[in-house]
């Protein structure tokens, strides 16, 4: 099977993906440990195709224990150069309404129990995050939204709390007092790593309800909210096909060399066993 091009990870609601034809499962083994489940491969709109159930069949994984790095080290040695994330979250804004999707351009950090870097045992890195989406991939989010009949916001900032528990009605309104569009607990951290990684990466922010700001939002049942779920599962899985289908061929973004100077660390001063675990990220501009 050829190299896979396209990553999907699917959060809440979204355990598979509709649609994939030569389908495989894959474990995929990392210096970091094991990602949240099986790979699922397959062919996809004519594209290879990955697709990873972030907190596992039968979402079995808190936000916090998701072991991030090896979810993207994953793709990474899969082949993967783009990353189509999918996750549920809740609106700051009246207009970000449930069933919306957003794709957001901007992160906003509220975690606090994370690994977040490649870098560190011995090596350090730094790399640019000022735009944290990759613009290709988030506007074919958008248009894919569009051409399938799904509300798409293109744009906004997406705060990532620790969780698992919700904001306090105070952390609710601070966030929305800061302009933030939408709230989850799961993607700034796959951001980054992309990054380091040099993978394209953007986020479909499925909104499910108003967080807790929204006077009279309480009112608002479990059961109304599971069927925002499935209904925003059905629309991402029409959406991600869309994308994938869009998706450009040939990359020209800024992303795949991000981390080209990333290293400041002395060559002869990183530990062998640094350089065995970060040879496939940045072995090609250290010559390892």
């Amino acid at each position: 099977m050829a190299e896979v091009e396209i990553g999907i990870i699917g959060g809440s609601g979204l355990y598979s993906m509709p649609g994939f034809t030569n389908v495989r499962e894959e474990r995929i083994e990392t210096p970091f440990g094991e990602p949240s489940d099986a790979f699922v491969l397959g062919d996809l709109e004519g594209r290879k195709v990955a697709f990873l159930a972030r907190h596992g069949r039968g979402h079995r994984i808190l936000p916090s224990e998701l072991n991030f790095r090896a979810n993207i080290y994953a793709f990474k040695k899969l082949g993967v150069e783009r990353i189509l994330s999918v996750s549920a979250v809740g609106s700051l804004k009246e207009e970000h309404k449930p069933t919306d999707f957003v794709m957001p351009d901007q992160f906003i950090d509220r975690t606090f129990l994370r690994t977040s870097t490649f870098f560190g045992e011995g090596i350090v890195g730094h790399i640019a995050f000022a735009d944290p989406v990759c613009a290709t991939v988030a506007k074919a989010a958008s248009d894919a939204c569009n051409a399938v009949g799904v509300v798409g916001k293109l744009g906004g900032t997406y705060v990532c709390m620790e969780g698992p528990q919700f904001s306090t009605r105070a952390e609710s309104n601070l966030y929305r007092s800061w302009g933030a569009d939408v709230i989850g607990m799961t993607n700034l951290q796959e951001a980054k790593l992309a990054r380091e990684a040099e993978i394209c990466y953007a986020t479909v922010a499925m909104v499910t309800d108003y967080d807790c700001w929204r006077e009279g939002h309480d009112a608002v049942t479990v059961e109304e909210i599971v069927a925002v779920l499935h209904k925003n599962a059905d629309n991402a899985a029409k959406v991600v096909k869309a994308a994938v289908a869009a998706m450009p061929r040939e990359r020209t973004c800024a992303c795949a060399t991000a981390a080209q100077f990333a290293v400041l660390t002395q060559p002869d001063a990183i530990p062998e066993a640094a350089k065995e675990k970060l040879k496939l990220l940045f072995g090609k501009y250290l010559g390892w």
